[in-house]
């Protein structure tokens, strides 16, 4: 009974997470963001959540990483563990993009 009850709520989560339908004011919140924050936005909130400290489902709290740009270059191309690679989603220049993104969640002395 518990197991459902706690798949129920997940999958409650994950509908509204990826189903809301305010597309045009999600749009237009977009166009203050620079394209790494969208990216970001679009791809990696569910698990990181909006300010990098989520650690849903096992993800890492990015405002703690200590990991060199190319290091989180070669994770967003290449994933690790649950984190699937974004090497045949995202271009070279947006993974640029959102691992700039993701550096500047991080606290002043990690950055």
């Amino acid at each position: 009974m518990m197991k459902a009850v706690i798949t129920a709520g997940l999958m409650t989560l994950l509908v509204l997470a990826c189903g809301s339908g305010d597309a045009p004011a999600t749009m237009e919140a977009d166009a203050g963001m620079s394209k790494g924050a969208q990216i970001f936005a679009m791809n990696c909130t569910l698990c990181h959540g909006a300010t990098g400290k989520l650690g849903f489902n096992g993800a890492k709290d990015l405002t703690l990483s200590t990991l060199t740009k190319a290091e989180m270059i070669a994770l967003v191309t290449n994933g690790k563990g649950t984190m699937m690679p974004y090497k045949n989603t995202l271009t070279a220049k947006e993974i640029d993009a959102v691992v700039e993104h993701v550096r500047s969640l991080r606290s002043p002395a990690r950055k």
